[in-house]
């Protein structure tokens, strides 16, 4: 007897995961929140911790097995071509005239959280981590996980609320590139450490990922930046294919490595040449189809595995999942405004940059995604880390609504910065599709 096709369920499961997301992200838009905040929540609400509990039969028949298999395989094409995209729009040049500062703030908030998270997970250890996960990978990726800034989020709010060009914005920016390359080169650390089976395997794969990095930035970027130069005369479609094609590449090589395939695809995104109309264009067009048709896929899996029931069956752990939260907001925010503060910035912009560091968002999704796949972290855990990720990411815009509410909006613009530091994209015709 032959399999059951798994077509007709994907043809009513990915239309179904896609408007669901994209009505969220309106909702929440309307409210004043970043789009992907609508989209986690509607994840996790057509999880098991909502269609699950109210109407199970639904949520099977939405969702049979044999279809999870391929949304979870599109999503995770979808997260590549994401982190992707967020090492293209990094631009670490662009540091210039705030790189002190940067380094000051983007180091204390992950110092602060590597902490915070460590102590914190060495009292969760022996009630939280899986049979056979040891003591220093739980605890390294507790801490990791504490210390991510969401810098595609952070730009999109810095966008909405008209700060991108500010020198708050600039600096925030700068504070969350430096942030961003650090926590990415921890958490490939972390993964060596968690997938190794000896103290000589991870030296081995830490070695490997150094030469991996060391080969692309001193021969692939060359050879990019002189493909870039001939590409304004290569039709549009062919760049595509070699962007999207290298992005697989590099993901597949550090995967074989052992940091895991969406550090490959950040580093190909770094490496990849700015400026280029040709190759802006084309990352235009693979944003407005992974965004809204790829990633609303990864929300849903990412609900799948959330339950929020768990947490209500015991008191406890909702005591654990409200320490996780007073780390979080403590480490990052606290962590951040201190440094701010300490280098020279006033109290508004310290706070300010505090509450923009501690957006965390999907890049924290990825993490904890990465976690559970690992075997790092077990569900419970799982399910307060994801509503961690959501609130920190939630709080974000009334955050900095409160800290600069007797601004006036043209002291906002007055001392505007050098240049931004994220690329910014090109935005493509109504009739292309919006970025």
């Amino acid at each position: 007897m032959s399999a059951r096709d798994p077509l007709p369920d994907l043809l009513i499961a990915i239309p179904a995961v896609i408007l669901a997301c994209k009505a969220g992200a309106m909702l929440f838009r309307r409210l004043g929140q970043p789009p992907v905040v609508g989209e986690i929540a509607v994840g996790i609400l057509m999880g098991p911790s909502l269609l699950g509990w109210l109407w199970p039969d639904a949520q099977t028949w939405l969702f049979p097995g044999t279809v999870l298999p391929f949304t979870g395989a599109f999503g995770n094409v979808g997260l590549l071509a994401f982190m992707f995209l967020v090492g293209l729009e990094l631009n670490l040049s662009a540091l210039r005239g705030h790189s002190r500062t940067a380094v000051a703030v983007s180091q204390a908030s992950i110092v602060l959280p590597l902490l915070l998270g460590s102590g914190l997970a060495l009292l969760m250890y022996e009630s939280f981590a899986p049979k056979g996960v040891t003591k220093i990978a739980f605890v390294l990726f507790i801490a990791v996980s504490m210390s991510i800034t969401a810098f595609p989020v952070l730009a999109r709010i810095l966008t909405d609320r008209g700060l991108y060009h500010t020198r708050i914005g600039a600096l925030a920016m700068a504070c969350a590139a430096v942030d961003d390359v650090t926590a990415w080169c921890l958490l490939a650390a972390v993964v060596a450490v968690t997938t190794s089976t000896s103290a000589i395997e991870a030296v081995t794969t830490a070695g490997l990922a150094a030469l991996f990095l060391a080969f692309m930035i001193y021969a692939i970027r060359p050879l990019m930046a002189k493909w870039a130069q001939r590409a304004a005369r290569t039709v549009d479609s062919v760049v595509l294919v070699v962007l999207f094609s290298g992005l697989c590449l590099s993901a597949f090589a550090t995967d074989k490595i052992g940091v895991h395939a969406l550090f490959g695809a950040f580093v190909f995104g770094v490496v990849t040449p700015r400026g280029s109309r040709v190759i802006e264009l084309c990352a235009a067009r693979l944003r407005a189809f992974t965004i809204p048709v790829l990633l609303p896929l990864f929300f849903v899996n990412t609900g799948l595995k959330t339950n929020v029931q768990v947490l209500a069956a015991d008191p406890m752990l909702w005591l654990w999942a409200l320490a996780v939260m007073a780390v979080a907001f403590l480490g990052k925010w606290g962590g951040s405004s201190a440094a701010a503060r300490a280098s020279g910035q006033s109290w508004r912009d310290a706070m300010s940059i505090g509450a923009l560091m501690n957006c965390r968002g999907l890049t924290e999704l990825v993490v904890l995604n990465l976690g559970l796949e690992l075997g790092v972290i077990g569900p419970d855990l799982f399910t307060m880390l994801v509503l961690m990720a959501l609130l920190t990411t939630a709080i974000t815009s009334p955050a900095l609504s409160w800290i600069r509410r007797d601004l006036p909006p043209d002291k906002e613009s007055e001392d505007p910065a050098d240049g931004p530091l994220v690329h910014e994209p090109v935005r493509l015709p109504a009739t292309v599709g919006k970025t």
